[in-house]
């Protein structure tokens, strides 16, 4: 039996902006039980030159937008990376989690060689669905994904590993 590209993608996605979910409550809770502002938290970094968690949180839910609607073929929502508080963190994940499972697998057919082109600074990247996905957008997603997992333990939350593989 063969991995659909709908099966490589969404539910992976949910899972794992579930567990962000998971990982900002936490946060809160912690700030509050251990009375730090909330933004030692949200603006915490790991080095001088990282993202806080808060980009790192709206990165993630870039990675996951894009990661699902490119090979699908559909467009995503913008988000404006104005979030800066764990309730509208909260809110960025629980609306791209909305939309990627709101992209039924019937987009994905065809996904796995439809031409997927990203544009940056230095010019445009080619790639195939399939390529996109496994190669860039899932690697993409669970980077900022760890990272902020990371920025949380090193300031000081108990979290362990079954947290970020969310299992309980």
């Amino acid at each position: 039996m063969s991995l659909s590209m709908y099966q490589a993608s969404v539910p992976a996605f949910t899972r794992s902006l579930n567990m962000l979910s998971k990982l900002l409550t936490k946060a809160e809770a912690h700030a509050a039980a251990n009375g730090l502002a909330p933004a030692e938290l949200l603006e915490a970094r790991l080095a001088p030159d990282m993202y806080p968690l808060t980009r790192q949180i709206q990165a993630a839910c870039d990675a996951a937008k894009f990661g699902a609607a490119r090979p699908a073929g559909v467009t995503p929502p913008s988000h404006p990376d104005t979030e800066t508080t764990f309730a509208e963190l909260q809110a960025r994940i629980k609306a791209v989690s909305d939309f990627i499972s709101g992209i039924g697998e019937a987009a994905f057919a065809g996904a796995e060689t439809r031409a997927v082109t990203l544009k940056t600074g230095s010019g445009e990247l080619g790639f195939t669905g399939q390529d996109y996905l496994l190669n860039f957008a899932l690697p993409n997603f669970y980077f900022h994904a760890v990272t902020a997992y990371d920025i949380l333990r090193h300031k000081g939350l108990p979290l362990v590993k079954r947290d970020f593989l969310n299992l309980g």
